[in-house]
């Protein structure tokens, strides 16, 4: 008995990411989403920056290892389809695309959890101190280019994406929802990924410090 609830209490990141997943893929979200930007952008930030980490640390504790998969070419892979699948589907031909059609739509964010996990799965797994700071350097370049999109959005004159597809949550209008999404995307954006980078950073930094201690993946 005592086991189990081990085990459970160990599990509970896995658990928690899988129940944000339901709240936000079978809620009302998905259909909200498609009319309203800000919306989109909180589904798909739930998805990639929410549940995504959480279910990559439960699977870690479970037992998932993709270690021998943490090398700079996968490494590098996993942050440039991630940047590709997130600016891909933000364009505005394939965003409405998306929004029209509900295999699309299910396609997107597919996408949207299968990039998340890779890196943060690569992001956990063990690794060398090279291998650590590609990560970190992927981190920060996922950090980078969710804020250029956030600022882009926000910026924007005019409307990037046809009016319907922003009619607004919270009594916005058009333009004023897609700011939203630009700064929902920013901020978040900087929460959880400038964070990722600069927990890296200080357990480099720690690795450094310690005395009597070569550089090389944790024990």
């Amino acid at each position: 008995m005592q086991i189990e609830r081990t085990e459970s209490s160990r599990n509970w990141p896995l658990l928690l990411g899988l129940l944000i997943l339901a709240v936000l893929w079978l809620g009302p979200l998905p259909a909200m989403s498609r009319t309203a930007f800000s919306l989109h952008m909180i589904l798909h930030l739930g998805v990639v920056a929410l549940a995504a980490p959480l279910l990559a640390i439960g699977l870690a504790r479970a037992g998932l290892r993709l270690d021998r998969y943490a090398r700079a070419s996968w490494l590098s892979a996993a942050f440039i389809t991630e940047l590709v699948v997130v600016w891909g589907w933000h364009l505005p031909a394939a965003h409405e695309a998306a929004a029209l059609h509900t295999p699309l739509f299910v396609a997107q964010q597919a996408n949207f959890l299968a990039a998340g996990l890779a890196i943060w799965l690569l992001g956990f797994a063990r690794q060398t101190q090279q291998g650590q700071v590609l990560t970190l350097c992927g981190f920060f370049l996922t950090f980078a280019h969710m804020t250029m999109l956030g600022l882009v959005l926000i910026m924007a004159p005019r409307l990037i994406y046809p009016p319907e597809l922003c009619l607004g949550a919270f009594g916005l209008q058009a333009l004023d929802d897609q700011r939203l999404g630009g700064m929902l995307m920013a901020g978040w954006s900087a929460l959880i990924y400038l964070g990722a980078t600069l927990a890296l950073a200080v357990r480099l930094l720690g690795d450094d410090e310690r005395p009597g201690i070569e550089a090389g993946p944790p024990r």
